[in-house]
């Protein structure tokens, strides 16, 4: 029935119909009735993953900036995820980009977004994930930097949210490649990602009731992740993978969106500003996956994201060389039995 559903849907503006589904999600997740109902219509069991000293119950994630504040993720986690990401997170709320800034383009089953970062804030989303965590389900939270703070003072920013989100999460990413916050992607460059990237895991690895322990048992610590740009060229990336792996970060997520417009030259909405996602973004993506997976030697572990709508394109992904694969866009166009589809397929 969804694409019925679809059409309703996309009769509304995209934000629109995106709080809808995602409020329908949060009244889901209350109700054990519902969460019992969804979970027979929709779960299907898939092959564990062991990775990050995580296990997960199969190799399918929603990916950050689905549930930018955690109100759904009870519900979400119905439809057969192996793990879900929250995010991303900021220290203080804050409202993002002025709307319009979420675009589709349905003849390339794809969006456009520069969202900004918009959410409530790191306290009300830590209210959120407090309470029983659905079993077996891994859950991520996804770390931003906030639009006003100063790049020089971005640690401050990450460090804050790891005190918040270590007793909360599973693992913790740290996103320094959206292109929607002005000069975050900067970040990236290789003095940049060495002093942030070596004072979080310095403040990780010191022993702490914060960053040991969160819902997982008490002597492990909290794995953090790294996502980055697709836009990243060779010299880049390799920059980046190198201060990443002298840091000591358990994985990559490759990758966030892209700015990059030749897949959908001529669309009158390629003018738009922020960043692609879904199909177009697939062959970018992993292509990423698979250099990353060469050039560190398969050491470290990648969560592959992008353009991901049925099982050809997540076993594309595994093939690459990740672990783990998310989807996004493709739940858009797809709907809810997107996951089942996956795992049978695969």
């Amino acid at each position: 029935m969804y694409p019925l559903l679809r059409r309703l849907l996309f009769q509304l503006e995209p934000e629109q119909a995106h709080s809808l589904t995602l409020g329908l999600m949060h009244l889901a997740g209350k109700s054990s009735i519902i969460r019992a109902i969804l979970r027979s219509i929709f779960a299907v069991a898939g092959k564990t993953v062991q990775v990050f000293g995580l296990t997960f119950p199969n190799p399918i994630g929603l990916a950050a900036g689905y549930d930018k504040d955690g109100l759904g993720w009870r519900g979400l986690a119905c439809l057969g995820f192996g793990h879900i990401e929250v995010g991303t997170v900021t220290p203080l709320p804050q409202a993002g980009n002025p709307p319009p800034r979420l675009f589709r383009l349905p003849a390339q089953q794809a969006l456009i977004n520069r969202m900004g970062f918009p959410g409530r804030g790191a306290e009300f989303v830590a209210r959120q994930l407090r309470g029983a965590h659905p079993g077996g389900l891994v859950l991520g939270v996804n770390l931003g930097k906030g639009k006003d703070t100063p790049l020089p003072e971005a640690y401050r920013d990450y460090s804050t949210l790891m005190d918040v989100f270590a007793p909360l999460a599973d693992y913790l990413v740290i996103n320094v490649s959206s292109p929607n916050t002005l000069g975050l992607r900067q970040l990236q460059a290789r003095r940049e990602l060495e002093a942030l990237l070596s004072e979080l895991v310095r403040k990780r690895n010191q022993p702490s009731p914060r960053m040991g322990g969160g819902v997982w048992g008490e002597n492990m610590k909290t794995p953090l992740l790294v996502k980055l740009s697709p836009d990243l060229n060779d010299s880049e990336l390799d920059d980046a993978l190198e201060v990443i792996l002298a840091a000591g970060i358990d994985g990559v997520i490759a990758a966030n969106t892209t700015i990059q417009r030749d897949a959908i030259a001529g669309n009158p909405l390629a003018g738009e500003s922020g960043g692609l996602s879904g199909l177009p973004l697939r062959a970018l993506s992993t292509q990423m996956v698979r250099k990353i997976a060469q050039r560190s030697g398969g050491k470290l572990p990648i969560i592959g994201v992008g353009g991901v709508d049925d099982a050809a394109s997540a076993r594309e992904k595994l093939d690459a060389g990740a672990s783990l694969v998310q989807v996004y866009t493709g739940l858009v166009y797809r709907g809810p039995g997107l996951v089942k589809i996956i795992l049978r397929g695969l």
